[in-house]
């Protein structure tokens, strides 16, 4: 199991992932509030094992700055953002998210694991698309680690 250099478990942070996306889909979905959407998913059993404290620091930071999220995809989308497929439109707040306001975390690693839960539950090819959008959005917010 990969650790982070700071002691925290990759995979723990994987699952958080996993698990912030489905309760990002859910709150577009539902108009809930977060604080329900997560007490919702906190009660989740496989929530034991993934980083509770990062999941719930992506799921309020994209509540927060939704605005601000989708104004950063906006340039490098084909469509509105309320036109994308709604898993796609939350793999890629959550990762605009990560990209904009959690630099300890790897551009590449932000990305790969974008792609890696939109295979895992969006449409065919919907991994490609979310590929394109944020390796741009990441040459624009990270160019200095892109850059290095």
């Amino acid at each position: 199991m990969a650790v982070h250099p700071q002691g925290l478990d990759m995979q723990a942070r994987s699952r958080a992932r996993r698990r912030a996306l489905q309760a990002l889909y859910a709150w577009q979905l539902s108009g809930s509030h977060m604080n329900a959407v997560i007490e919702q998913f906190r009660h989740e059993q496989d929530m034991e094992v993934a980083d509770l404290e990062y999941f719930e620091d992506l799921l309020h930071g994209v509540e927060k700055h939704v605005d601000a999220l989708d104004e950063c995809l906006r340039p490098h989308i084909d469509r509105e953002v309320a036109q994308i497929d709604p898993i796609e439109r939350a793999v890629l707040r959550l990762a605009a998210y990560e990209l904009k306001f959690r630099p300890d975390v790897p551009y590449r690693v932000v990305i790969n694991e974008a792609i890696e839960v939109t295979k895992r539950f969006g449409a065919d090819h919907g991994h490609s698309y979310v590929n394109g959008v944020l390796d741009k959005l990441a040459a624009e917010l990270r160019a200095v680690e892109k850059r290095g």
